[in-house]
């Protein structure tokens, strides 16, 4: 029994320090509360229940777009205002109803932002905005932010989604996607893949729900722990470009491993301080290999005058100058 015992107290201890390593490994990282993920069917499901209608959790982005589409305008425009909640967070309703039911229950909220296509208060709250015409726009961008987003703080996510709009000269729709509970801080929750499982299911609903009201397919640009929710989903994304910005990692050794049938990006300045993060994954610490090493075998983005963490989509550099050639389809 004795080796047994030595094996696991090595065992512990090499995932202790290692936790220590990812969590408080630079002064890059800081200390963070632990998050339970905000998932399930949107609030107000039983209501919706109990009036006789469709499980939404029993169907798929398809089946709404489906049964939305044998409705009548009038009875569409009644449930909007019988079940604003459902029907603004539901995939695969049309976009139209989607903004006229988030526009009942922000209540002007976000006035002046982007259209609302999805907002839910629970937890910290979760807000998807739209910039641009998503329902016409040939080209489609979807943000997918990391640690501290969410519904009561969207600025750092919005500037990036207006400054990439603005780089495409308006003609691509940008969507900033705070759809899933991201980490506060980073701390064990940015050490660990838990929020970015439940994220990525959310995300993949959505990229679905775009696909079934007609909208193009996107390109997503992921920035830091939102590219491990990125990496999490790529096996069942429906986009056409992963961008990795910034990433502790995507829960994949290379490119192949992520099983993705779009093409895979990644973007890293030398200032970054997610450069000193580990780059490894053990006992469900840490993210794996780094997205922006030749091995790993993304296209690599030019981000050498990006500065920091968050300077990537800052306006004037060859990173967001890249990453609008991405979102309109101007590289191979």
């Amino acid at each position: 029994m004795r080796p047994i015992t030595r094996t696991r107290f090595g065992r512990t201890l090499v995932a202790a320090a290692l936790s220590a390593a990812v969590v408080a490994g630079t002064a890059g990282w800081a200390s963070g509360s632990s998050q339970e993920p905000v998932t399930g069917a949107p609030v107000g499901t039983a209501a919706w229940r109990a009036d006789g209608l469709p499980d939404p959790e029993r169907m798929t982005p398809d089946q709404v777009a489906a049964y939305f589409h044998g409705l009548s305008p009038a009875r569409q425009r009644e449930l909007v205002r019988s079940h604003p909640t459902v029907v603004g967070n539901l995939d695969g309703v049309p976009l139209a109803l989607r903004y006229a039911a988030n526009a009942r229950t922000t209540g002007g909220r976000f006035a002046g932002e982007g259209q609302v296509l999805a907002y839910d208060p629970r937890g910290r709250g979760q807000a998807v905005l739209v910039y641009g015409d998503l329902a016409r726009a040939e080209h489609v961008a979807v943000i997918v932010p990391g640690s501290d987003i969410d519904a009561g703080d969207l600025a750092p996510l919005t500037r990036k989604a207006t400054a990439l709009r603005a780089a495409t000269n308006d003609r691509t729709a940008v969507v900033a996607w705070a759809g899933y509970t991201t980490p506060v801080g980073v701390g064990i929750d940015a050490a660990t893949g838990d929020l970015a499982e439940a994220g990525a299911g959310r995300l993949v609903r959505f990229t679905e729900g775009l696909r079934a009201v007609g909208a193009a397919e996107p390109a997503l640009f992921c920035h830091s722990y939102g590219s491990v929710v990125c990496g999490v989903a790529a096996h069942r994304l429906k986009a056409k470009d992963v961008v990795a910005i910034a990433s502790p990692g995507m829960r994949a050794d290379d490119v192949t491993a992520l099983n993705t049938t779009a093409r895979v990006w990644a973007a890293k300045d030398p200032t970054d301080w997610i450069d000193r993060v580990p780059y490894v994954e053990f006992a469900g610490l840490g993210h794996g290999s780094d997205p922006a090493a030749p091995e790993f075998g993304a296209r690599r983005v030019p981000a050498a005058d990006a500065q920091g963490h968050d300077g990537y989509f800052a306006p004037g550099t060859s990173s967001l100058r890249a990453f609008a050639a991405i979102a309109e389809g101007d590289v191979r």
